[in-house]
């Protein structure tokens, strides 16, 4: 940007010192201070020849100019041109006595700042004899006129001159108000939201307070009622920029201290104070001032940039440096230095400031940073989550390996138990059943029948033992299909007619978990006991097997046509009841119990009911069962 700027004054001195180009560039004019509006005479005695850019005191003044036509040039060069490159108060522009162009002035009830360079079309020029008046207006403060180096020449000679200074003094203005707008409030948004972040809230406030202040190139006239709040604002900004961009130095060198921040914040806020008080001669004092917080700004930089030696410090450290240098630029150019007048007349004649251009490029280079600080933070949060992602999936793969470890253990432990369980029935069943069959045949008291009743007993004990264990993966429809087929050949020979009624949903199908098989075995005894019972006392023609599960409960029926029982109702269960006699019943009414269920026998006249009700692991479905009569 500097350069292009830098480039501007040097390209008008080689054009207008070529004959080709057909230009005129004065730099002297005749001048009159005066507030009348109408042009003074042309022998008025008070014209007097001044040097063009140069305050006048007072509020408005007259500039005339006397030229001869520029020789013509080609078609191509276009139509004669004036080119102001500011008009900061206003005013009118008179050629040989006809009106040019009238601008916003300000007045009592406005204030004007006209930043925008002016093109304007010159035309019915005289061959000689040519007379330029400019009533030229004071600025919004009012005290001393001024009027720049203009330029007379063809079109396509000053029109590029035109659009460059356009686009730094009006165009960039405007981008930088909106765009250092609209980024600051989402910055600080999003440190308002992680307040740990400083760096993040300087960097936008900076940007806020800076397009704030860069609106004095966009707003060029005011309402005279508003223009000390504006003002007032204007220095705030400037001087919270300062502070903010001292601040965030300080921060990145680790030499923040709070004394420091708290007399530098009362410092940003003593210049806006002191304008509301005294006017414009104490802000330029107070503006003054910032110069050495600004020469504070690039040691700090710079230290840390020898202490750190990193990209990102050196970046910082570089846009300080061209900060500062264009901040003493403008205030040399501003007080008309002759540092710069001496040595460069022309540029500083144009006004030429680069403040704004650079402060820009300092809060690009502080996004660019804080954009590639919050990249990098997201790139080592996704790094963390990823590596964490993976520890999480390595540590359930252990846990699932665990679990799988526990659960066949804990399978081998249940089959075991279930095989003790088994074992000890057997031995508290079949193995006292043999060993009293045993002694009662050693005695001599039981004959060939009896012996072959006890060992046929025996022999369907371990078959439900067997069928209740082996069955694949503990399916108690296949042990129960097992068992119906063996009961249904026996029941059929020996002149019964059996009923199967069986309900129970196939564990398959809908998700019915089956019965451990310690269950199935107690539930087989039962079933198979009351049809032993059966066989031997009811004498019966028909025999009916319901197992069906009706909410969550088993309910299991044993019912015959038979001779029935002397009395009905429930039977206990207890241990040691002996009202009903017999071993069969006792045995019916332990596993009855072991399954937490109860056991009744019903007399049906004719007939006998044994009825069986218990839970069920996992209802899945419905159904029932009842003894007829």
């Amino acid at each position: 940007m500097a350069c292009l700027l830098l480039a501007g004054p040097g390209l008008w001195s080689a054009a207008l010192a070529s004959p080709s180009l057909h230009a005129l560039a004065p730099t002297h004019a005749q001048v009159i201070v005066t507030d009348s509006e109408s042009p003074p005479a042309a022998d008025d005695p008070r014209w007097q020849r001044r040097p063009l850019a140069q305050d006048e005191p007072g509020p408005s003044a007259w500039y005339r100019l006397r030229f001869d036509a520029p020789a013509p040039g080609t078609p191509a060069d276009g139509p004669l041109m004036l080119y102001l490159p500011y008009f900061y108060g206003g005013g009118r522009v008179l050629l040989n006595g006809g009106l040019v162009a009238e601008l916003p002035r300000t007045t009592a009830a406005q204030r004007v700042r006209w930043e925008r360079p002016l093109l304007l079309p010159v035309a019915a020029l005289q061959a000689r004899g040519n007379e330029l008046l400019v009533h030229a207006h004071a600025e919004y403060q009012g005290t001393a006129t001024s009027l720049p180096r203009l330029v007379l020449g063809p079109q396509h000679l000053l029109q590029p001159m035109f659009e460059r200074r356009l686009f730094f003094v009006r165009t960039l203005p405007v981008v930088t108000w909106v765009a250092g707008s609209v980024v600051g409030l989402l910055v600080l948004f999003i440190w308002l939201q992680r307040r740990d972040e400083v760096d993040y809230g300087l960097f936008g406030l900076a940007a806020l307070l800076w397009a704030q202040r860069t609106s004095t190139f966009v707003l060029e006239v005011l309402p005279a009622g508003t223009w000390d709040l504006w003002r007032a604002v204007y220095h705030l900004c400037t001087g919270g920029f300062v502070v903010v961009m001292a601040l965030f130095v300080l921060n990145m060198a680790g030499w923040g201290r709070r004394g420091l921040t708290r007399a530098l914040l009362a410092y940003a806020a003593l210049g806006p104070l002191a304008y509301l008080a005294w006017g414009e001669g104490a802000a330029r004092v107070w503006t003054a001032g910032l110069l050495p917080v600004g020469l504070g700004i690039l040691v700090v930089a710079i230290a840390a940039t020898w202490r750190r030696r990193s990209a990102e410090t050196v970046a910082v450290a570089a846009a300080v440096v061209a900060s500062v240098l264009a901040g003493v630029h403008d205030q040399l150019v501003a007080t008309r230095s002759p540092l710069i007048m001496d040595r460069l007349p022309e540029w500083g004649d144009h006004h030429l400031f680069l403040l704004h251009h650079a402060a820009n490029v300092l809060l690009l280079v502080m996004g660019v940073l804080l954009a590639l600080r919050f990249v990098r933070s997201l790139n080592a949060v996704e790094l963390a989550n990823r590596t964490l992602e993976a520890r999480v999936q390595q540590r359930e793969r252990e846990i699932a390996a665990s679990y799988q470890r526990i659960a066949a253990l804990q399978r081998e432990q249940a089959a075991t138990d279930e095989r003790q369980r088994i074992m000890r029935d057997l031995h508290d069943g079949l193995g006292s059943q043999l060993f009293t069959s045993l002694s009662r045949a050693e005695r001599g008291a039981m004959d060939s029948g009896a012996m072959a009743d006890t060992l046929r007993g025996a022999i369907d004990q371990m078959r439900v033992a067997v069928e209740a264990l082996a069955s694949e993966e503990q399916d108690f429809q296949a042990a129960f299909g097992n068992f119906r087929f063996r009961w249904d050949a026996r029941l059929r020979e020996s002149g019964l007619t059996p009923r199967w009624d069986i309900v129970i949903p196939d564990s398959g199908a809908d998700g019915v978990s089956p019965l451990a098989p310690h269950d199935a075995l107690q539930l087989l005894h039962i079933i198979q006991e009351a049809l032993t019972n059966v066989l031997k006392h009811a004498r019966a023609s028909t025999v009916t097997v319901r197992v069906a599960l009706v909410d969550a409960e088993l309910a299991v029926e044993v019912a015959d046509d038979g001779a029935g029982i002397a009395d009905t109702g429930p039977v206990p269960t207890a241990a040691g009841d002996t009202r009903h006699g017999g071993r069969g019943r006792a045995n019916m009414r332990n596993r009855a119990q072991r399954l937490g269920g109860q056991l009744e026998w019903q007399s049906l006249g004719p007939g006998t009911c044994v009825r069986l009700r218990a839970p069920w692991q996992r209802p899945a479905a419905t159904g029932g069962a009842a003894c007829d009569g």
